[in-house]
Protein backbone atom coordinates (compact mmCIF):
# COMPACT_ATOMS: atom_id res chain seq x y z
CA UNK A 1 0.00 0.00 0.00
CA UNK A 2 2.94 2.52 0.50
CA UNK A 3 3.52 1.79 -2.69
CA UNK A 4 0.30 3.18 -3.90
CA UNK A 5 -0.54 5.76 -1.57
CA UNK A 6 3.35 7.44 -3.04
CA UNK A 7 1.88 7.27 -6.57
CA UNK A 8 -1.33 8.86 -5.62
CA UNK A 9 0.91 11.61 -4.23
CA UNK A 10 2.87 11.60 -7.47
CA UNK A 11 -0.25 12.11 -9.42
CA UNK A 12 -1.10 15.23 -7.51
CA UNK A 13 1.72 16.65 -7.62
CA UNK A 14 1.62 16.25 -11.80
CA UNK A 15 -1.94 17.29 -11.50
CA UNK A 16 -1.69 20.36 -9.25
CA UNK A 17 1.48 21.80 -10.54
CA UNK A 18 3.11 21.94 -6.93
CA UNK A 19 5.28 19.48 -4.46
CA UNK A 20 4.27 17.51 -1.70
CA UNK A 21 6.82 17.70 1.47
CA UNK A 22 5.49 15.86 3.47
CA UNK A 23 2.90 12.99 3.59
CA UNK A 24 2.47 10.75 7.03
CA UNK A 25 -0.81 8.16 8.63
CA UNK A 26 -2.42 10.54 10.65
CA UNK A 27 -5.42 7.64 12.43
CA UNK A 28 -5.06 4.24 14.04
CA UNK A 29 -2.14 2.83 12.14
CA UNK A 30 -0.36 5.81 13.73
CA UNK A 31 -1.61 5.18 16.79
CA UNK A 32 -0.60 1.67 16.95
CA UNK A 33 -4.31 1.04 17.10
CA UNK A 34 -5.13 -0.31 13.68
CA UNK A 35 -6.99 -3.59 12.60
CA UNK A 36 -6.81 -5.71 9.41
CA UNK A 37 -10.12 -3.09 8.59
CA UNK A 38 -8.75 0.16 9.19
CA UNK A 39 -8.12 2.77 6.64
CA UNK A 40 -5.24 4.51 5.75
CA UNK A 41 -5.51 8.18 7.00
CA UNK A 42 -3.17 9.93 4.95
CA UNK A 43 -2.34 13.44 5.53
CA UNK A 44 0.25 15.68 3.63
CA UNK A 45 1.63 19.15 3.32
CA UNK A 46 2.71 20.57 -0.24
CA UNK A 47 3.72 23.87 -1.71
CA UNK A 48 2.92 25.79 -4.70
CA UNK A 49 5.57 27.47 -7.26
CA UNK A 50 6.25 31.76 -6.16
CA UNK A 51 3.47 32.36 -8.60
CA UNK A 52 0.78 31.14 -6.57
CA UNK A 53 1.74 33.08 -3.82
CA UNK A 54 2.07 36.28 -5.84
CA UNK A 55 -1.53 36.06 -7.27
CA UNK A 56 -4.10 39.00 -5.66
CA UNK A 57 -6.30 36.20 -4.72
CA UNK A 58 -5.87 33.73 -2.10
CA UNK A 59 -5.97 30.72 -3.41
CA UNK A 60 -7.97 26.80 -1.90
CA UNK A 61 -5.17 26.04 0.42
CA UNK A 62 -6.65 22.43 1.31
CA UNK A 63 -6.40 19.26 -1.11
CA UNK A 64 -8.83 16.70 -0.54
CA UNK A 65 -8.66 13.98 -2.78
CA UNK A 66 -12.46 11.81 -2.48
CA UNK A 67 -12.23 8.15 -2.42
CA UNK A 68 -14.01 7.51 -5.71
CA UNK A 69 -11.01 9.07 -7.23
CA UNK A 70 -8.74 5.99 -6.10
CA UNK A 71 -8.19 2.71 -9.01
CA UNK A 72 -7.35 0.53 -5.81
CA UNK A 73 -8.56 0.16 -2.13
CA UNK A 74 -10.96 3.43 -2.23
CA UNK A 75 -13.05 2.18 0.87
CA UNK A 76 -10.00 2.38 2.87
CA UNK A 77 -8.15 5.53 1.85
CA UNK A 78 -8.66 8.72 3.19
CA UNK A 79 -6.11 11.39 1.70
CA UNK A 80 -6.41 14.80 2.29
CA UNK A 81 -3.29 18.13 2.72
CA UNK A 82 -2.42 21.20 3.98
CA UNK A 83 -0.52 23.98 1.71
CA UNK A 84 2.49 24.76 3.36
CA UNK A 85 1.58 28.51 4.51
CA UNK A 86 -1.61 27.12 6.29
CA UNK A 87 0.51 24.39 8.03
CA UNK A 88 2.94 27.01 9.47
CA UNK A 89 0.12 29.51 10.57
CA UNK A 90 -1.06 26.53 12.79
CA UNK A 91 2.28 25.62 13.51
CA UNK A 92 2.51 29.22 15.16
CA UNK A 93 -0.83 28.13 17.14
CA UNK A 94 0.67 24.74 18.41
CA UNK A 95 -2.27 23.16 16.37
CA UNK A 96 -2.49 19.72 18.24
CA UNK A 97 -3.69 17.65 14.71
CA UNK A 98 -0.74 19.22 12.48
CA UNK A 99 1.80 18.21 15.63
CA UNK A 100 0.56 14.82 15.42
CA UNK A 101 1.34 14.81 11.76
CA UNK A 102 4.95 15.78 12.60
CA UNK A 103 5.54 13.05 15.10
CA UNK A 104 3.70 10.00 13.34
CA UNK A 105 6.12 7.21 13.35
CA UNK A 106 4.19 6.15 9.88
CA UNK A 107 6.14 8.74 7.15
CA UNK A 108 5.34 8.04 3.45
CA UNK A 109 7.53 10.88 1.99
CA UNK A 110 9.75 13.39 3.46
CA UNK A 111 11.92 14.35 0.58
CA UNK A 112 12.92 17.84 1.61
CA UNK A 113 14.32 19.52 4.97
CA UNK A 114 10.84 22.06 5.61
CA UNK A 115 9.55 19.09 8.29
CA UNK A 116 12.75 19.14 10.12
CA UNK A 117 13.30 22.81 10.11
CA UNK A 118 10.07 22.66 12.02
CA UNK A 119 10.35 20.24 13.81
CA UNK A 120 13.56 22.24 15.54
CA UNK A 121 11.53 25.12 16.21
CA UNK A 122 8.41 23.18 17.90
CA UNK A 123 11.45 22.95 20.91
CA UNK A 124 11.12 26.72 21.24
CA UNK A 125 7.05 27.78 19.91
CA UNK A 126 5.14 24.83 21.10
CA UNK A 127 2.54 25.85 23.58
CA UNK A 128 0.90 23.37 26.24
CA UNK A 129 -2.36 25.07 26.64
CA UNK A 130 -3.74 25.02 23.14
CA UNK A 131 -3.06 21.12 23.20
CA UNK A 132 -4.58 20.30 26.70
CA UNK A 133 -7.74 22.38 26.02
CA UNK A 134 -7.94 20.25 22.77
CA UNK A 135 -7.54 17.24 24.34
CA UNK A 136 -9.28 17.90 26.77
CA UNK A 137 -12.53 18.89 25.09
CA UNK A 138 -11.91 15.82 23.05
CA UNK A 139 -11.85 13.40 25.98
CA UNK A 140 -14.58 14.71 27.88
CA UNK A 141 -16.82 14.46 24.79
CA UNK A 142 -16.21 10.78 24.43
CA UNK A 143 -16.94 10.19 27.74
CA UNK A 144 -19.75 11.96 27.94
CA UNK A 145 -21.21 9.40 24.86
CA UNK A 146 -20.01 7.15 26.86
CA UNK A 147 -22.21 8.26 30.03
CA UNK A 148 -25.12 8.41 27.78
CA UNK A 149 -24.62 4.86 26.34
CA UNK A 150 -24.61 6.60 22.94
CA UNK A 151 -21.51 4.21 22.45
CA UNK A 152 -19.57 1.63 23.90
CA UNK A 153 -17.42 0.46 21.80
CA UNK A 154 -13.53 -0.32 22.36
CA UNK A 155 -12.45 2.18 20.26
CA UNK A 156 -14.28 5.37 22.35
CA UNK A 157 -12.89 3.99 25.41
CA UNK A 158 -9.60 5.14 23.59
CA UNK A 159 -10.49 7.96 22.42
CA UNK A 160 -10.53 9.45 26.06
CA UNK A 161 -8.11 7.29 27.18
CA UNK A 162 -5.42 8.66 24.36
CA UNK A 163 -6.05 12.45 24.59
CA UNK A 164 -5.85 12.04 28.63
CA UNK A 165 -2.36 10.52 28.04
CA UNK A 166 -1.41 12.90 26.06
CA UNK A 167 -2.27 15.19 28.50
CA UNK A 168 -0.35 13.60 31.02
CA UNK A 169 2.88 13.43 28.68
CA UNK A 170 2.59 16.95 28.25
CA UNK A 171 2.17 18.11 32.23
CA UNK A 172 5.18 16.01 32.65
CA UNK A 173 7.14 16.34 30.12
CA UNK A 174 6.43 20.35 28.80
CA UNK A 175 6.62 18.85 25.33
CA UNK A 176 4.54 17.19 22.39
CA UNK A 177 4.72 13.26 23.08
CA UNK A 178 4.55 10.28 20.78
CA UNK A 179 1.36 9.41 19.44
CA UNK A 180 1.28 6.01 20.17
CA UNK A 181 -1.10 4.59 22.25
CA UNK A 182 1.00 1.63 23.76
CA UNK A 183 3.79 3.83 24.43
CA UNK A 184 2.28 6.18 26.60
CA UNK A 185 0.49 3.00 28.34
CA UNK A 186 4.01 1.76 29.27
CA UNK A 187 5.55 5.03 29.73
CA UNK A 188 2.78 6.72 32.34
CA UNK A 189 0.42 4.36 33.89
CA UNK A 190 2.04 1.73 36.87
CA UNK A 191 1.96 -1.53 37.04
CA UNK A 192 -1.52 -2.82 37.65
CA UNK A 193 -5.18 -3.45 37.18
CA UNK A 194 -5.61 -0.44 35.69
CA UNK A 195 -2.89 -0.91 32.88
CA UNK A 196 -4.28 -4.56 32.35
CA UNK A 197 -7.23 -3.20 31.44
CA UNK A 198 -6.38 -0.91 29.30
CA UNK A 199 -3.72 -3.22 27.63
CA UNK A 200 -6.45 -5.55 27.25
CA UNK A 201 -8.40 -2.36 25.40
CA UNK A 202 -5.42 -2.42 23.31
CA UNK A 203 -5.29 -5.84 22.27
CA UNK A 204 -9.27 -6.31 21.23
CA UNK A 205 -8.87 -3.15 19.31
CA UNK A 206 -6.03 -4.37 17.22
CA UNK A 207 -7.99 -7.79 17.07
CA UNK A 208 -10.73 -6.15 15.50
CA UNK A 209 -13.49 -6.64 18.43
CA UNK A 210 -14.81 -3.28 19.35
CA UNK A 211 -17.93 -4.38 20.85
CA UNK A 212 -17.91 -4.13 24.69
CA UNK A 213 -19.99 -6.91 26.08
CA UNK A 214 -18.65 -9.09 28.56
CA UNK A 215 -15.95 -5.84 29.54
CA UNK A 216 -16.30 -3.81 33.34
CA UNK A 217 -14.94 -0.68 33.18
CA UNK A 218 -15.21 0.52 36.40
CA UNK A 219 -11.57 0.92 36.83
CA UNK A 220 -11.01 2.95 33.89
CA UNK A 221 -13.85 5.12 34.55
CA UNK A 222 -12.67 6.00 37.92
CA UNK A 223 -9.55 6.95 36.86
CA UNK A 224 -11.09 8.68 33.69
CA UNK A 225 -12.83 11.11 36.03
CA UNK A 226 -10.07 11.74 38.65
CA UNK A 227 -8.42 13.23 35.91
CA UNK A 228 -10.94 15.46 34.71
CA UNK A 229 -10.93 16.68 38.63
CA UNK A 230 -7.19 16.69 38.40
CA UNK A 231 -6.94 18.43 34.81
CA UNK A 232 -9.62 21.01 35.76
CA UNK A 233 -7.18 22.58 38.51
CA UNK A 234 -4.07 21.85 36.66
CA UNK A 235 -5.08 23.93 33.88
CA UNK A 236 -5.33 26.91 35.76
CA UNK A 237 -1.97 27.50 36.64
CA UNK A 238 -0.86 26.41 33.29
CA UNK A 239 1.22 29.63 31.26
CA UNK A 240 1.40 30.44 27.99
CA UNK A 241 4.91 32.22 27.69
CA UNK A 242 6.36 31.87 24.00
CA UNK A 243 8.23 33.82 21.76
CA UNK A 244 6.70 34.83 18.51
CA UNK A 245 8.00 32.45 15.73
CA UNK A 246 6.34 34.58 12.74
CA UNK A 247 9.80 36.13 11.75
CA UNK A 248 11.39 32.62 11.89
CA UNK A 249 8.42 30.57 10.09
CA UNK A 250 8.44 33.27 7.29
CA UNK A 251 12.35 32.69 6.75
CA UNK A 252 11.44 28.82 6.76
CA UNK A 253 8.41 29.28 4.44
CA UNK A 254 11.08 31.24 1.82
CA UNK A 255 13.81 29.02 2.55
CA UNK A 256 11.56 25.98 1.65
CA UNK A 257 10.70 27.44 -1.58
CA UNK A 258 13.96 27.85 -2.70
CA UNK A 259 14.75 24.15 -1.98
CA UNK A 260 11.84 23.09 -3.83
CA UNK A 261 11.86 25.24 -6.71
CA UNK A 262 15.72 26.59 -6.83
CA UNK A 263 16.22 30.00 -6.45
Amino acid sequence: MREQIQKVLMTLEMDKDMKVLYACDSGSRAWGLSSDASDYDVRFIYVHKREWYLSIDQGKDVLEVPRSAFPFGESILDISGWELTKALRLFRKSNPSLLEWLHSSIVYTEPFSTMDRMRELEQKTFSPISCIYHYLKMAKGNFWDIRQGNDIKVKKYLNVIRPLLIIKWIEINHTFPPIELRFLVERLLPFGKLKEDIEMLLNRKIAGEDLIVDLKMDRIKEYVEKEFEHLENYIKGVKNEISNPTESLNRLFREALDEVWGK
